[in-house]
């Protein structure tokens, strides 16, 4: 149980940081200031962001021409969605092998 409220804890600040830093190089793209590196939007969805970077580019309209997100971040949320129903249903629990 404590594996699962770990893994949702993780993935809901992942999701909101990454939706912030998408919402964050929007309003620098706008107002001419230094923005967010592709390749560091990249890196947080694809450790566990890639569904607030989806919901980020829907919201603030931003990054949905550039191929390596409008294909990349699909991409890794499935990915990410398989990992996540593998880990909740597999019997031997991998989560808890790593913590202990």
């Amino acid at each position: 149980m404590e594996t699962k409220i770990f893994l949702a804890a993780y993935l809901a600040v992942v999701n909101v940081i990454t939706f912030a830093m998408f919402g964050y190089d929007k309003y620098c793209a706008q107002h001419d200031k230094w923005r967010v590196r592709e390749s560091t939007l990249l890196l947080w969805s694809a450790i566990g962001g890639a569904l607030g970077a989806g919901i980020a580019m829907e919201f603030f309209h931003h990054k949905t021409l550039h191929l390596k997100f409008k294909f990349g971040v699909p991409l890794l949320l499935f990915v990410q969605i398989f990992l996540i129903g593998i880990l909740l249903t597999n019997p031997a629990n991998i989560l808890d092998k790593i913590f202990r």
